[in-house]
Parts: C-alpha cells; sequence; structure tokens
C-alpha cells in the first residue's frame, strides 16, 4: 500500500509532505524545550535573587556595625583630650579620634569634626589652642599636616553651607603652629608653686570630685530651639526630600533617575506599583532609635594656662599621673545624644552627624565621607566577591538618583546615562537607617540557567539532529522507493515490449513457414530471425532470472580456476555470432601473457557479462558510423586481467557514469527512448563481478565508450613474475 501511495508522489510532493511532518513534530518539540528552558531560567532567577536579597542584608549589616560603632562613641571622643576610665580617677588620654593618618574601619573616611552651638568649627586632631602640640607627641611637620586636613574638612563644609565660611579664619590656621609654639615656650620657664595654681574654682571642682557640692553634675537641657550656627545640619536632609525629582540629580550624579532605567519586569510577580513600594521602603523596618544619656568627663584648664607647665600635662598622659596633679580640671557633666544621620552633600560627600545637647547647648559631631572610595568599600567588594558581579549590574542610588553602577563587565565601566542601564530587574532594596535614602537595585544582564540549562541544551540539539537526520534519511528512503517503483513500472513496461516484439517474430515466421508461404530462398532466413530472436529471449529470460535470485539474495557462484583462453574462446562463438547478426564487426585481441593467466571465475556468469557488455554495445551504438566492437584483455601491473568491450558509438554523459550500473536505470524515459533494453543488464554486469572479486568501469573514448571488467590472476606466467 506504501509503495502504491508513493507511485503518485514526486520528489517535490515528498519533500513538501515530510515539511509539513516536520513541521508538525518540531514545533511542540520546540515548545516543550522552550519551556523547560524558561522553567530553568526562572529558577535560576529566583535562585540568584536569594543570593541578590542576601547580598544586600549582608551590606545592610555591615553599614549596621559601622554605625553603631559610631553610635557608642562618646561625646568626649570628638576632642583632642579626655579622660580615661572612671572621672574620679582624673587620668588624661588623647582622644581614639586624635590619631594621625586617621584609622577608621568607615572607608573613604575624610575625618571627624565637631561644631558647636555658636556655629565654631574644631576637630579632634588638634589641641586646644595654647597648648603644646611637642608634648602629646605630634612634630611640626605632622602638626603641619593635620592642619591642611583641619582646613580640608573645614572647606568641604564650607562649601556645602554647613559651618561658616571665613577665609580670614581658614587662614588664620596656617599660623597655628607659630602662634602655639611661642605661647608655650615661655609657659616652661615659668614655675609656680601648688597654693599658688589653686583657685575657688579648683576647690569647687575637688568638692565635685568629693561629692561634697551640691552640683554634682550638670544635666543637659534640650533647647527647643536650635542655634543659628547649626541650622543648616536641620536642613540637610529636609532639603534633600522636598526638592523636586529634577533638581535631585545635582546631589548625585548626572545619570538620572531611577524611573530612567530601562528594566525589564517580567520576572518580577508584583505588579508594578507593588514593586515600587516594596522597592521605596526599608527591607526590614528597623527599630526606632532614641536619644541616650551618657555621663562625660573632659580636661578644662584650672588655672591660667601661661603659669601651668604642660610637661606637667605630658607627664600625666605617660606616666599615669592624675589631672590634679597636673593643675588640669577635670569636668563631668551630662549630655543627651540622639542617633547619627546620614546625608549626601551637594559637593558630593557623604557625611555622617549626630546632635548632642550639653549644658543647654546643641552641639553637631560627625565625619566626612569620601563618596566613591565609601561605596567601593562597603558595596563594591562584596559584590565581586560573588557570582552575581559576572551576570549582574548593581545600581546605587540615592533618593531616586542613580550615581553608580557597579559591574563585572569592563563595558560597564563608563557610563553618561541611566538609560545605558538595561536588563531585567533581579532585586531591589533600600538600606536600614539613617541611610535609608540610599538603595540598591540588581539588574540582570545574563542570566545563566545553570547545569540544567546545559542538559536542555544538549537534548534540544541532540532531537534536532535527530529530527533532521530521520528526516533526511526518509526523504532519501522514500526518494529512492519512488524513484524504485517508477523504475518497477519502466521495467514491466520494457520487459513487456522485450518480450512481446521477439515473440511476434518468432510467431510470423513460424506461421509463414508452417503454410508455405516461404520460398526455399528465404526459409533459411526465416531460421536466422527466428533463432535470433529466441536467443534475444533466451538472455533477457536469463536476466531476468538472474535478477529475481539477486533480489533475493540467492546467487550462488561456481568458482573455477580457467585460463583466460579457455574463457575467450568459451565466448567467442556466441559473441562474434551476436555481433553478425547486428551488422556489426567484432575484434578479439587478447596478450598472450594475459591468456596464458588463470582466474577463479564463474564460467556461466563471466559469459553473462561479456555478453551484457557486447549487447549494451551493439544497442547504443547502432547509428554509429563505425560499426565495430572491440573485446580485448590484458594483464596489469597490479596482477589484474582486464578484459575490455569497446564500441564507436555517442559515448556515456559524465553525469550518468555512476547511475548506469543502477538497477532498472536507463538515460532516456519509456517514452523518448529509441533504444531497447530493460536496464538490467549493467546492474547485472556490476552485481556478477562483485560477486567473482571484480571490478567493472566506464571510461569515455574518442569515440564510443568503453567497459572494463577486472579480475585479480590466480596464475601469472613465470616470464612476467622474473619481470
Amino acid at each position: 500500500m506504501f509503495d502504491n501511495s508513493l507511485t503518485g508522489l514526486d520528489r517535490k510532493q515528498l519533500r513538501w509532505l515530510l515539511a509539513l511532518f516536520f513541521v508538525a513534530l518540531a514545533v511542540p518539540t520546540g515548545v516543550l524545550v522552550y519551556q523547560a528552558y524558561s522553567q530553568l531560567k526562572w529558577e535560576a532567577f529566583h535562585q540568584y535573587q536569594g543570593e541578590a536579597e542576601e547580598l544586600a542584608a549582608r551590606i545592610d549589616k555591615h553599614f549596621i556595625q559601622i554605625i553603631n560603632t559610631e553610635e557608642a562613641r562618646s561625646f568626649a571622643d570628638f576632642t583632642f583630650l579626655n579622660v580615661a576610665g572612671d572621672p574620679a580617677a582624673n587620668f588624661l588620654q588623647r582622644s581614639p579620634l586624635s590619631t594621625y593618618p586617621v584609622a577608621s574601619a568607615v572607608p573613604g573616611l575624610i575625618g571627624y569634626f565637631q561644631v558647636d552651638s555658636e556655629g565654631d568649627f574644631s576637630t579632634p586632631l588638634l589641641p586646644q589652642p595654647g597648648a603644646d602640640p611637642a608634648d602629646y607627641g605630634v612634630s611640626g611637620e605632622e602638626l603641619e599636616q593635620r592642619h591642611a586636613l583641619q582646613e580640608h574638612l573645614q572647606q568641604i563644609l564650607s562649601r556645602n553651607r554647613l559651618v561658616q565660611g571665613d577665609e580670614d579664619d581658614i587662614a588664620g590656621g596656617k599660623t597655628a603652629v607659630a602662634e602655639v609654639r611661642q605661647a608655650s615656650e615661655p609657659r616652661r620657664d615659668r614655675q609656680a608653686g601648688p597654693e599658688a595654681s589653686r583657685t575657688l574654682e579648683d576647690r569647687e571642682f575637688q568638692e565635685e570630685l568629693s561629692g561634697d557640692s551640691s552640683a554634682t553634675r550638670a544635666v543637659a537641657n534640650k533647647p527647643e530651639e536650635p542655634a543659628p550656627g547649626q541650622a543648616a545640619f536641620d536642613r540637610l536632609n529636609k532639603i534633600s526630600a522636598a526638592v523636586e525629582p529634577e533638581k535631585k540629580q545635582k546631589a548625585a550624579s548626572q545619570l538620572g533617575r531611577v524611573e530612567d532605567l530601562k528594566l525589564d519586569y517580567r520576572y518580577q510577580a508584583a505588579p508594578a506599583d507593588e514593586r515600587q513600594r516594596q522597592a521605596m521602603a526599608p527591607k526590614v523596618p528597623p527599630a526606632e532609635k532614641r536619644a541616650r544619656k551618657e555621663r562625660s568627663a573632659l580636661p578644662e584648664p584650672a588655672v591660667d594656662i601661661t603659669t601651668t607647665p604642660f610637661e606637667d600635662v605630658r607627664e600625666a598622659e605617660v606616666t599615669g599621673l592624675s589631672a590634679a596633679q597636673t593643675g588640669i580640671r577635670i569636668r563631668t557633666f551630662e549630655s543627651e545624644i540622639d542617633p547619627f544621620e546620614f546625608s549626601l552633600l551637594d559637593g558630593g560627600h557623604f557625611v555622617l552627624f549626630r546632635k548632642v545637647w550639653r549644658d543647654g547647648q546643641r552641639y553637631i559631631q560627625g565625619a566626612l565621607i569620601e563618596q566613591q572610595p565609601f561605596l567601593q568599600g562597603i558595596i563594591r567588594r562584596p559584590f565581586d566577591a560573588t557570582a552575581l558581579s559576572a551576570m549582574s549590574d548593581l545600581i546605587v542610588a540615592w533618593q531616586g538618583n542613580v550615581f553608580s553602577a557597579f559591574s563585572g563587565q569592563a563595558s560597564r565601566e563608563y557610563l553618561s546615562s541611566a538609560a545605558e542601564l538595561r536588563g531585567a530587574l533581579l532585586y531591589q532594596s533600600r538600606l536600614s537607617d539613617p541611610l535609608s535614602a540610599l538603595e540598591l537595585i540588581f539588574s540582570i544582564t545574563r542570566l545563566p540557567a545553570g547545569p540544567g540549562g546545559k542538559v536542555v541544551t544538549w537534548v534540544a540539539v541532540i532531537l534536532m539532529l535527530v529530527l533532521c537526520g530521520g528526516f533526511y534519511l526518509m526523504y532519501r528512503l522514500g526518494a529512492g522507493q519512488i524513484d524504485l517503483a517508477r523504475q518497477q513500472q519502466d521495467f514491466v513496461s520494457a520487459i513487456s515490449h522485450e518480450l512481446k516484439t521477439p515473440l511476434t517474430s518468432i510467431r510470423m515466421y513460424g506461421e509463414m513457414l508452417r503454410e508455405g508461404w516461404a520460398s526455399e530462398e528465404k526459409k533459411a532466413t526465416y531460421y536466422d530471425y527466428i533463432f535470433d530472436e529466441s536467443e534475444r529471449l533466451s538472455r533477457l529470460i536469463t536476466n531476468v532470472l538472474q535478477l529475481a535470485r539477486m533480489t533475493r539474495n540467492d546467487l550462488q557462484v561456481d568458482l573455477k580456476t580457467l585460463t583466460v583462453v579457455e574463457l575467450m574462446d568459451a565466448i567467442r562463438s556466441r559473441v562474434i555470432a551476436q555481433a553478425e547478426h547486428a551488422d556489426f564487426v567484432l575484434q578479439v585481441t587478447c596478450d598472450g601473457e594475459a591468456e596464458r593467466a588463470t582466474l577463479n571465475v564463474d564460467a556461466d556468469w563471466f559469459t553473462q557479462i561479456i555478453i551484457n557488455l557486447v549487447d549494451n554495445a551493439i544497442k547504443f551504438s547502432a547509428r554509429a558510423e563505425n560499426r565495430v566492437i572491440d573485446i580485448g584483455c590484458q594483464l596489469q601491473q597490479n596482477g589484474k586481467v582486464q578484459f575490455r568491450v569497446r564500441d564507436y558509438g555517442p559515448g556515456i554523459p559524465g553525469d550518468q557514469m555512476k547511475k548506469i550500473f543502477k538497477l532498472f536505470y536507463r538515460s532516456e524515459s519509456e517514452l523518448t527512448r529509441e533504444t531497447v533494453g530493460t536496464g538490467i543488464g549493467l546492474a547485472l554486469v556490476h552485481q556478477l563481478a562483485q560477486a567473482m572479486e571484480g571490478q567493472v568501469d566506464v571510461v569515455n573514448k574518442e569515440p564510443g565508450a568503453e567497459f572494463r571488467v577486472s579480475f585479480p590472476a590466480t596464475g601469472v606466467p613465470v616470464e612476467l613474475t622474473k619481470k
């Protein structure tokens, strides 16, 4: 039934049919692979989303640790000299914030500062005016560097209108070193007794230490209104929150707003407004921080500093002498300290500051931080240490302004606008207070599907190869079956013609002879026609029988060792008669060396091969001017005997040189062919020669074509062996 259906198809129709079948299988397979790959992408996305959430939590925890460390600093740490341990012990020491270079766990920290209620700026880097820095181990060169850092801090705050920008005051700091040294030299020459240096204030101080005075401490009273010199700090975050969105960009960078990011939200399950609400809110609502109270102690001069030797202060710091022995008054007080606030200045620096109330006066204490070193140390380094850096961008925004983007890709290092940041939104979160204005946005630039993605990819490739290879083989098989079906139809048509023509001739001449219609002269001719047609029928039937056995793999060869002379003698009479009846001249030549060689062949099969080749030569050179058939043999150097059958016809087209040995193949269609034949003669020649370990080939001559059949010689003449 399949063969019958193929007979109504041609190759083009078969291609369309298989193409539709291929699409019908490929589309569902592609959808299945796509869904599997999408699922792996989804799982990978959520895996990396969890990593991004964990990284954001780690960064936030690091920030909180830094803030908590700074929160633990006392009021007295922001002065150059403070009291160690219990104030009653009266031991003096330098503040931990007075070290130079500035040492801090905060990346990018420039330095610490303090602004008093009058708006005056100070830093723990420098001792009180009038003190000799050399007494504290500060050299002249280091003192100049400390003054330079103080001026740098003051200039940054002044440019951002947080402290007074009096250039004279700033320039005055340049002469502070000389003034302090000049003031300290005379004091080293003055000597005063302990009683002379003691005043009423000293006695009150001693009473405070002993607990006899009612004024044992000064309680901080928080005023309702801030001092005019500190109002700029109150306006920092209020101004940042109140400015219009297009003006917020100035403080952060020129990259643009978060809204300008061209992020893809396809992996986000929540609606856009819900995502925005979640992103704007801190990830974990922090516990509300309240102001704390602490008891502090600071050294203050109890006598005239011009009469008190600062060597005593230095000695107290080194040897552990009490402040009472050095003439320094220790004052204890209670202060109320607000939590730290964090803000971004117009100049691009971060400022971390807090408000402190002491004796009804407010102080501002804080630190200035470089933006990029701070972000590099807190955000960039932990981000680069994760796998996220290879396939995502970490965008840092302040109050909706994009001012940094970190990525492991070199192409992301230089950005001109937020629109250049593309990808799928992975995770978005704000940090905890006081850094709630700082936002981390992770965007996927290249989402790997993980190990499962490789499996799906290889399965898809293998399926595609199997489908393509399978359909190609199906096409070749179908096309071969179509060709075979048509060839079989042609064969049936040809065999019918080949059988009908000789039978008709035999019947016609037989009737003429039976009825006595032929004269004596023509009887011999009629007998010859009957003989020739019977020979033709015999060869045709032999070929068909051989074809039947060949298709059933029932070829049984009877190999015998024969000389070439014997083989040539066996075929000579048969092929000569065959050629002469077709009005062809047969020329048989054979080398002497080849004649004495022996072959291991089947004599009947060999005869059938030569007869088929001669019959083929006669049919295709019937219109040749030179009606000659050449048969020859020669012994080759490789020890094979080659038999040649040549005609002088038109030859064989080059594109058909290999096809002519295929079963049922004919160079002409059944409607246009001018020669007789069934298309099985040369196929049988090829099959029979291979069964006897021979080879068949054909070459074109000028004119005609020459068929060559080679068999390995089992016996070679002695003369050739010696050669």
